[in-house]
């Protein structure tokens, strides 16, 4: 059976890209989708002064969790148009760690926000930023507006629209893994 890692790049308690992968998470069947809390994975903030010290024993637990997954659901989470400096950092660390740490990972690259862009500028950026760490984007979806289409209360997406597009994406990801 093949093995989903999925986690939001966000470090915040009440992330709402977190909820859609929580969500995304519970739509999968047939496969075992393992999601992670990246907050739960502290790390210094990269400098070349810091990797002298060696690699948080944080960042070789995350690189051994992603190593063992056959494929990747990340919803990225924006800050002033890009990724956090959180999930950058992360990155950081795990690509001195390994340049290609994400190599033959399948990804299901997300997106969400308040706002009606639901994050695409920081989508966008990850589409073109992954890739040079080994990443094949499977497939790509922006979720507008998460307080008007998504219940936390009943875990569900309320605007039929997004759901069926968000079904779509789901069906096409797990047919290429």
């Amino acid at each position: 059976m093949k093995k989903i890692l999925a986690f939001a790049g966000s470090n915040s308690s009440t992330s709402i890209n977190h909820e859609l992968v929580k969500y995304v998470a519970t739509e999968i069947k047939d496969r075992k989708v393992n999601v992670l809390r990246l907050a739960n994975y502290q790390m210094p903030m990269y400098s070349e002064d810091e990797e002298k010290n060696g690699f948080p024993a944080m960042t070789m637990a995350l690189k051994q969790e992603i190593s063992e997954a056959d494929a990747l659901i990340i919803s990225l989470n924006e800050h002033n148009g890009g990724w956090s400096a959180f999930f950058k950092n992360i990155i950081d660390w795990l690509s001195r760690l390994d340049r290609n740490f994400m190599e033959g990972k399948k990804v299901l690259l997300m997106s969400t926000s308040p706002g009606k862009r639901g994050g695409l500028s920081s989508l966008e950026f990850g589409k073109n930023v992954l890739p040079r760490f080994g990443a094949e984007i499977i497939e790509s979806f922006s979720f507008p507006s998460f307080y008007e289409n998504f219940s936390k209360k009943s875990n569900s997406v309320t605007n039929e629209t997004l759901l069926l597009g968000l079904k779509q994406v789901l069906s096409t990801f797990a047919h290429q893994i």
